[in-house]
């Protein structure tokens, strides 16, 4: 069985879009979403520098346009998941909403979030290591949340700048603490703003239910429903990212091969510590496209004796067809 997962902010890097652009129809489709995000983000993924990608409001559209679009050049997988602003790609890769609408909601919520940002100075801790119970109940002491618990021994810490001082100042035992170069505090209740914003161009949303096992970041469930994926994905915009229960289901389902969409990594590195045994590729330029293709025939099993399509069809016959 094989998973494709979708990397949400913070995986993007300088130029990282580039080499995608001489595929077949990926600029193309790139530059229609530009278009509806209202920004140039054939520029920003090639040109653009770390700070200009960084912006909260650039990074999620950006995000969302590289994952789809590269998704559209590779065969069905069996599932797919998404960290954080990656579950609106992951949502229309599983055929729940169209390409389009990924991208409306992505241009929405990144807007949203980074205008939430302004509302109080906050930030996010990356806290490496040590005993979870302990790192928990050490950022609950310090009134943090936690604000990605992403497994792998790995959980972010989000909060007031305040807090997450006091934090550093008294770190949790056997743990390290890495300050991220974000913009406020995603996934806690300080991006409650954000969430009506995100209801409201959410509604009316014409949903439909999965075509593929589609996994929520809300506690790593497999979403049946298109209605409750929009519901849980509106939530999640101020609720804490379950990726290591997201890695607990893809165990149960008995996944042995993960593939990570581009700007590749994180996701990938943390399969390969949590999930032993389980084939993992981070999809980071199209010379790997082959590898990808081969990964996907090899462990991607056909629904029902039915032969797979590719991820791409579900984004574009959503998109015509809503």
């Amino acid at each position: 069985m094989l998973i494709i997962t979708a990397p949400g902010q913070g995986a993007q890097a300088p130029g990282f879009l580039a080499p995608w652009l001489e595929l077949p129809d990926v600029a193309e489709r790139i530059g229609a979403w530009s278009e509806l995000a209202g920004r140039d983000l054939i520029g920003l993924g090639t040109t653009g520098t770390a700070e200009e990608i960084t912006d909260t409001a650039v990074a999620q559209p950006l995000l969302v346009a590289a994952a789809l679009a590269v998704a559209g050049t590779l065969p069905e997988p069996n599932a797919v998941a998404g960290h954080s602003v990656g579950e609106l790609a992951a949502g229309a890769i599983a055929g729940v909403i169209s390409g389009d609408e990924a991208m409306r909601l992505a241009t929405v919520r990144g807007r949203a979030m980074a205008e939430a940002c302004d509302d109080e100075p906050t930030g996010m801790t990356a806290v490496l290591g040590g005993d979870e119970a302990a790192v928990l109940a050490a950022i609950e002491a310090a009134g943090l949340t936690p604000a990605n618990i992403n497994g792998a021994g790995q959980i972010v810490a989000g909060g007031t700048l305040a807090a997450l001082e006091a934090f550093a100042a008294n770190p949790p035992e056997k743990a390290r603490l890495r300050p991220l170069k974000v913009a406020g505090a995603f996934h806690t209740r300080h991006m409650a703003p954000a969430v009506s914003v995100l209801a409201a161009a959410a509604d009316g949303v014409a949903a439909k239910d999965p075509a593929i096992t589609l996994l929520s970041n809300a506690d790593g469930a497999a979403v049946a429903s298109g209605a409750a994926w929009v519901e849980r994905i509106v939530a999640q915009v101020a609720a804490p990212v379950r990726w290591d229960r997201c890695m607990e289901t893809m165990s149960g389902l008995g996944v042995t091969a993960l593939l990570e969409l581009p700007p590749a990594g994180a996701l990938a590195g943390l399969a390969k510590r949590a999930l032993r045994g389980v084939e993992t590729l981070a999809l980071k330029t199209p010379g790997q496209l082959d590898a990808a293709r081969d990964l996907i025939a090899a462990h991607a099993q056909p629904p029902d004796g039915t032969t797979p399509g590719a991820a791409g069809d579900a984004v574009l016959a959503a998109k015509e067809d809503p």
